[in-house]
């Protein structure tokens, strides 16, 4: 738990900032998995360079006790739902649309607020379960049958969302560590399972890579600076303002993703698929605002990362 600054309008800039960065991210991904480079090279180039970004930052900064964590087992779980939550959704986003991808991974915190009473012990709230069930008939609505989505990518849409909730849960089980050691231990352990498994890998992706050119190489090392810029983002945004004040602005992804979708590869959602994005976005908006006058407004706030 940390204290806010009291600055919501520079957290809700650096907020909605993030979003296009992180949306840069998704679409920078895409485009490389496009070309033919692996999955697991393009996730080991994003968190490697994201990971030597932030210890060039931080370390220098708050010195090597960032490094250490209260609960470095619970640290390992959240970087493993990191990780498997980055694969899934890179793979979601090589076949489907990114607006469809994107908006499926916003059931995750309306499936948070469902397990909350069994896995963290919150109170039980027919609100919540009402928000779930409407968020899910929202994503069951964006991956229809007729919607032309492709069954592999809507699958793993749909991990996605799983992995981002255990991913959110496991933030509120860290709420002893700071932000960045837990943004250091996330990078950290990602980058050394992908270290593993690079040499395998690496062989097969030589051809594809040998073809990148210097702007598919800017694109590629460029997954590591938009993850490394999107998360610090993050953090400063609520490090200035309140969760609640936040809450609604992380739903304008929808328009970052919808925008680049658009301008990269022409991709626009139907009027059906934005009805479904509708709903997801009413559901979490409004049980954050149910929850927001439940709680009542206080000054502190979990710092949550996304993928």
């Amino acid at each position: 738990m940390i204290t806010t600054t009291g600055r919501p309008i520079a957290g809700i800039l650096q907020l909605v900032l993030s979003t296009w960065v992180l949306s840069g991210l998704d679409a920078s991904g895409k485009w490389i998995m496009g070309l033919g480079v692996s999955l697991l090279v393009l996730s080991a180039v994003r968190y490697i360079v994201h990971c030597l970004l932030v210890l060039a930052f931080v370390l220098p900064a708050r010195g090597p006790g960032i490094l250490r964590s209260h609960r470095p087992g619970r640290q390992v779980l959240r970087a493993t739902f990191m990780l498997g939550s980055t694969l899934s959704m890179f793979t979601a986003l090589h076949h489907l649309p990114q607006a469809q991808a994107t908006s499926i991974n916003f059931l995750a915190p309306l499936l948070v607020l469902a397990l909350a009473p069994w896995l963290l012990g919150e109170p039980a709230r027919l609100s919540r379960w009402v928000a779930a069930i409407a968020g899910f008939i929202g994503v069951l609505i964006v991956i229809r049958p007729g919607a032309g989505l492709d069954l592999t990518g809507t699958l793993f849409g749909l991990l996605t969302a799983t992995l981002i909730t255990g991913q959110y849960i496991s933030n509120r089980l860290l709420a002893q560590d700071d932000p960045l050691t837990t943004l250091l231990w996330s990078g950290a352990v990602g980058s050394l399972v992908l270290l593993v498994g690079l040499p395998f890998a690496l062989p097969d992706a030589l051809p594809a890579l040998a073809a990148l050119g210097p702007t598919g190489w800017a694109i590629l090392l460029g997954t590591g600076v938009w993850g490394a810029l999107g998360h610090w983002l993050q953090i400063r945004a609520y490090h200035n303002a309140s969760a609640s004040v936040l809450s609604p602005f992380l739903y304008l992804q929808i328009i970052s993703a919808t925008a680049l979708g658009w301008l990269i590869w022409g991709q626009f959602p139907d009027q059906f698929t934005w009805l479904g994005i509708a709903i997801i976005a009413f559901s979490g908006l409004t049980i954050s605002y149910v929850e927001w006058r439940q709680r009542g407004r206080r000054p502190l706030v979990r710092v949550p990362s996304q993928v």
